[in-house]
């Protein structure tokens, strides 16, 4: 009868406590906000610290004297630096707290010698140009110094004037700006309204080519007359088409131009390169023979070469042609090249070189310097990798999946790069990580990771990096196959991918993790939303909860871009399809451990965003980590923050992906033991015959989701019965315990937060309804029992059993 009075009294003390909520940790260390988030284990920074010591060398252009200015990072972000030899020192131009980029030289010709760059405040974008003058080591601002944008900087020949687009007429259109370098006085050229780039001055300096972007799939391109201010708007073939890179041919009149315009009235899915001029009639079509997009294109100064990249399923190809024929260049020597991706490339000033960065899969971005004879290819940088053995880490294979539609009569395929850990699971199957990137229009392309290398070698999870519909790079339809009101079919292309993941042997599709920034954050919330029974946990990196709230709170500049891709939440039916889809709506529906993690000067997504839905998720009980950086903005560009962010998510991965389904011990028939399950835990484990859950958690104790709502939506009996620590490891709570399972009989799951305290009790139940000590013992630890065994044996004493009776 005590036992029962006992049992009854915590029965209907401990519903109330298992429902309160569990108060949120704040912390605040300098610029960085956590919520939620555990203090990282030593050694699990030491362990990830050599991978985060890896850095890379992006190419800039050559300097006057025969160097390469490049981009790179020795400290805390990346900065301009000058290399003048093969592996020579790489000499620090830039010391910035805040990282520095587009950098662009001044050409050969150049009245002075130096470089444009860009910088902006704590990752707000609201980026500055700025002069280096190599003669003086001064930098100067070029621009107005306040909450404006500038950008896309383009040099004359002669270095005399300097072309650039900046939203400082009204903070939502992107006009063009010339400053006349000599004087220092800079006018708005084009006000035309919308978002306009220059591209390139004529070789004499009064005219500029320029574009107005509208979205990834329409561009318009014309001729802008510096001293009229006459702008000429160029025929598109088709009435619109996605347009690249456009430069001015030798002559000064023709153009070379990339773009996916009609052919002959037939509508074309790839960027090609095309040469065009003043009575030429049709463009000449120059890549028309390789049958995907072109990427880049660079001419000589001396008008002798050209060069181009292709980017051919995800990898890159360099091709040049001999001017004004456009013959093929041989370049015996590119075989030397890793097989990776080319960022950017640039001639000398004498035309006999080029110069280019290559990332692969396996190594950093470097630097690598081409002679145009085809025999010498020369490594100007090395870049460090943390003294890790660069040998063995992992490249990925390319797999196509079949996802839920056809295209011409069979199941579309989506291409992914999986990267396999090189040492097999102790289980047999690896956990996964499906990392997902943005854009929407972007593309995840087989580039060196240090965390993926460091996922696979350390904690040995697959991953697996899909480009799903809405990605670049596979052609016009694929680009477009997820605008609008399709915006759930790239979601759905996740779904394939976990039906393909449990088709795996070496595969675990109990344990699989969701990763994305940007448009990828909102591509997590949306996986989580539609399949909480089928992923483990997600972090979403400043990601989209809602298109409505988004598209109100983005900056002014990219609100009308960003409606061209989404849709015009201004339109009632547009903004019903977002309040559907939004996962802000649905937070109930997840059911998962959720990560955000947010930049607070973010112009692109919010922070509002990240705010929202961390108060959603969590109002419906479950955990969620928030981390939060004052400095940052769309995404992490401090070395310092990255390093933090990529420990935590470590963490993050370690305690809710990497245990495993086998974790909830069977100590006999029909009881399961273990730590705190997940949703997906409960759902799993009555397929498996559970019928009731025994939580033995005290009130004080971090619950993570409302365990006991979840089993009622499964139809599982829920009993709290609480059990602080230690001194709860008492004779009459394991024989309220016992008495307990011996009501339910078998189908039951009790855990605790680790297992110790449920096989710390059933252990000492067990030696007191008979049981000899080291048989009771031994099921105790066979259901979790560890740091508790001394208190058991303490008791089994004190009751006359002792710990070592047969």
């Amino acid at each position: 009868m005590r036992h029962n009075l006992f049992t009854a009294f915590l029965l209907a003390l401990l519903p109330l406590q298992a429902a309160a909520a569990d108060p949120v940790q704040r912390q605040v260390a300098g610029n960085r906000t956590t919520e939620n988030v555990p203090e990282v284990p030593a050694d699990l920074l030491e362990r990830l610290d050599r991978y985060q010591n890896t850095r890379g060398a992006s190419l800039a252009g050559w300097t006057r004297e025969g160097c390469l200015l490049v981009s790179t990072r020795f400290a805390e972000t990346a900065q301009a630096h000058r290399v003048c030899t093969p592996l020579g020192m790489r000499e620090q131009l830039t010391f910035h707290r805040e990282p520095v980029t587009g950098l662009v030289p001044a050409p050969p010709g150049a009245w002075r010698d130096g470089f444009v760059f860009a910088k902006d405040r704590g990752g707000d974008e609201f980026s500055q140009l700025y002069w280096f003058d190599d003669a003086t080591r001064v930098t100067t601002l070029l621009t107005d110094g306040r909450r404006s944008q500038n950008g896309g900087a383009v040099v004359s020949r002669d270095g005399g004037l300097l072309a650039y687009s900046s939203t400082v007429r009204n903070g939502t259109d992107r006009d063009i700006w010339v400053r006349d370098t000599r004087s220092g006085q800079s006018r708005a050229v084009l006000t035309e309204g919308g978002s306009w780039s220059a591209s390139d001055f004529s070789p004499d300096g009064t005219r500029l080519l320029v574009s107005r972007y509208v979205s990834a799939n329409e561009s318009y391109p014309g001729e802008l007359e510096l001293a009229s201010g006459k702008l000429a708007m160029f025929p598109v073939d088709g009435g619109k088409a996605a347009l690249g890179q456009f430069q001015y041919a030798p002559d000064g009149k023709s153009v070379f131009y990339i773009s996916d315009e009609d052919i002959d009235g037939k509508p074309q899915q790839f960027r090609t390169l095309r040469w065009h001029g003043p009575g030429m009639g049709a463009p000449k079509l120059i890549s028309a023979h390789i049958p995907w997009d072109v990427d880049e294109v660079r001419i000589a100064g001396d008008g002798r070469h050209l060069a181009y990249s292709t980017n051919e399923d995800g990898i890159s190809r360099l091709h040049v042609l001999r001017l004004p024929g456009l013959q093929p260049v041989q370049l015996p020597a590119l075989d030397q090249l890793p097989v990776g991706v080319i960022g950017n490339f640039d001639f000398s000033a004498d035309g006999k070189r080029l110069a280019l960065d290559l990332n692969s899969a396996t190594s950093p971005s470097d630097v690598y310097v081409l002679g145009l004879d085809g025999k010498s290819l020369e490594r100007w940088t090395r870049s460090e990798v943390g003294g890790l053995d660069a040998s063995a880490f992992i490249a990925p294979t390319l797999i196509r999946y079949p996802t839920f539609d056809e295209v011409d009569g069979t199941p579309r395929k989506i291409p992914a790069f999986y990267y396999r850990p090189a040492k097999a699971a102790a289980s047999g199957k690896h956990p996964v990580l499906i990392n997902i990137h943005g854009g929407p229009e972007g593309q995840s392309q087989p580039v060196f990771n240090p965390t993926i290398q460091f996922m696979l070698a350390d904690l040995g999870v697959a991953v697996l990096v899909p480009n799903v519909r809405g990605s670049s790079g596979y052609g016009k339809d694929y680009l477009q196959a997820d605008n609008g009101f399709k915006r759930e079919d790239s979601v759905k292309d996740i779904g394939a991918l976990l039906d393909w993941i449990a088709t795996q042997p070496d595969l675990d599709a109990s344990r699989v993790g969701v990763y994305g920034g940007s448009y990828g954050g909102y591509m997590v919330l949306a996986a989580l939303m539609h399949y909480s029974d089928r992923i483990r946990a997600g972090i979403d990196v400043v990601g989209i909860s809602d298109f409505r709230t988004f598209l109100q709170n983005t900056e002014n500049y990219r609100r009308d871009l960003r409606r061209a891709e989404y849709g015009d939440e201004r339109d009632p039916a547009m903004a019903e399809f977002f309040a559907r889809i939004a996962p802000l709506n649905h937070a109930a529906r997840i059911r998962a451990p959720l990560f955000v993690a947010q930049g607070r000067n973010d112009p692109r997504v919010p922070w509002t965003e990240a705010e929202q839905i961390v108060k959603a998720v969590r109002g419906n009980g479950q955990p969620v980590w928030y981390l939060e950086f004052a400095d940052e903005g769309h995404g992490f560009r401090k070395k310092t923050n990255t390093d933090y962010f990529n420990a935590a998510s470590m963490l993050f991965w370690q305690q809710h992906l990497l245990d495993g389904p086998d974790r909830f011990a069977e100590p006999r028939a029909g009881l399961r033991t273990g730590g705190q399950p997940t949703a997906q835990d409960l759902a799993r484990l009555k397929e498996q015959g559970v019928r009731t859950v025994i939580d033995l958690r005290g009130p004080g104790e971090d619950r993570g989701f409302d365990e006991a709502a979840e089993a009622a939506r499964l139809g599982l009996d829920y009993v709290a019965l609480p059990i602080a620590g230690k001194d709860d490891v008492t004779p009459a709570n394991a024989d309220a315990l016992a008495a307990l399972l011996a009501e339910r009989g078998g189908g039951v799951l009790l855990h605790c937060a680790s297992g110790n305290r449920a096989g710390a009790l059933l252990a000492l139940g067990a030696a007191r309804a008979g049981m000899p000590a080291a048989e009771a013992l031994a099921l105790g630890r066979k259901a979790g029992l560890a740091s508790l065994e001394p208190v058991v044996a303490a008791q089994l004493e004190r009751t006359g059993a002792p710990a070592g009776a047969e």
